[in-house]
């Protein structure tokens, strides 16, 4: 009876064993914790990455086919004809292209946006994070309180606005209308990453003779340059592919940005879903060259500003 208890013990004392080993190893993760987290990772990738391949399927379609019970990724007689039309337009129908056009205007606008937003936000979170003034907590609620404000109901507004100073169909006026969107954002990023720079180094500079200006120059902008990095990006994406406003704004076929540009491949029947879908890939790689050059400040952009010590 001893020796069968003492067996029973042992084996329940070595399946607890395995099971501390397989679920908990130290520090280290269980090889089934691992496991769960691949899973989900590759979950994830699949769900984000599958609506992105049906849009290059429909771009590699012939004769605009939207509807097919085929799942293939590569269709049957593909052919890039789609991009063709796109880029080069379609000189047999007597279309011709403006797709670098609307991607030049849309460059030039948001990037002039995004440079102007991270300067004015920049200047405007030091003084928010370095300064004490009267109404400083009320500006910061009020920045925070028009991010909440849908875009749609500010468009009024703004049309009226713009009207008045004659910027309709004018890209300053875009720009401006860009920019306003942006800039509470961005000076939140910033002031909470300036927290997390010590003021020592700004007395040090102060009491060996250096202006607050050149504090702010050879100092500060310096040691944020990930956090301006993902400031321009916000900017950048804000504008990329907004569509209301430039709606709002432009009206203007020569002005067009891109969003409003690839629209004109629908019609008040038909859409054409092949350059639609091939428009939309095209446009999809700045944006993606953008990304992997600016990741070595991506990562640090995001979470140095997120905690204050």
């Amino acid at each position: 009876m001893t020796a069968t208890t003492s067996s029973s013990e042992q084996i329940k004392k070595a399946e607890n064993g395995f099971m501390r080993s397989f679920f908990h190893r130290g520090r280290g993760d269980s090889p089934f914790k691992t496991l769960m987290i691949h899973l989900a990772l590759i979950a994830a990738c699949i769900i984000a990455v599958y609506p992105v391949l049906r849009v290059i399927t429909i771009s590699l379609r012939p004769n605009d086919t939207l509807l097919t019970t085929s799942l293939a990724i590569i269709p049957e007689n593909a052919s890039l004809d789609n991009y063709r039309a796109v880029l080069f337009g379609e000189p047999e129908r007597g279309r011709d292209s403006d797709f670098f056009l609307w991607l030049w205007n849309s460059i030039s606008v948001v990037s002039v946006t995004s440079i102007f937003a991270v300067i004015l936000a920049a200047v405007s979170a030091y003084a928010f994070a370095r300064f004490k003034f009267p109404g400083r907590t009320a500006g910061l609620v009020f920045l925070l309180t028009t991010q909440m404000i849908p875009a749609g109901m500010l468009l009024l507004p703004l049309f009226i606005m713009l009207a008045k100073m004659k910027m309709i169909n004018s890209y300053l006026g875009l720009i401006i209308a860009y920019a306003v969107s942006s800039v509470p954002l961005t000076i939140w990023t910033l002031k909470g990453y300036y927290e997390t720079i010590p003021v020592d180094l700004e007395e040090a500079a102060l009491i060996d003779g250096a202006s607050r200006l050149t504090v702010f120059t050879k100092i500060m902008l310096p040691l944020s340059t990930p956090a301006l990095a993902i400031a321009f990006l916000f900017s950048f994406m804000g504008g990329w592919s907004e569509y209301l406003v430039a709606r709002v704004v432009l009206q203007k076929d020569s002005l067009y940005t891109w969003p409003l540009g690839v629209f004109t491949y629908a019609s008040d029947f038909t859409v054409s879903w092949g350059k639609f879908s091939a428009a939309s890939v095209l446009i999809a790689i700045p944006v993606m060259a953008l990304f992997l050059y600016s990741s070595k400040w991506l990562i640090s952009g995001l979470t140095l500003g997120s905690v204050k010590g």
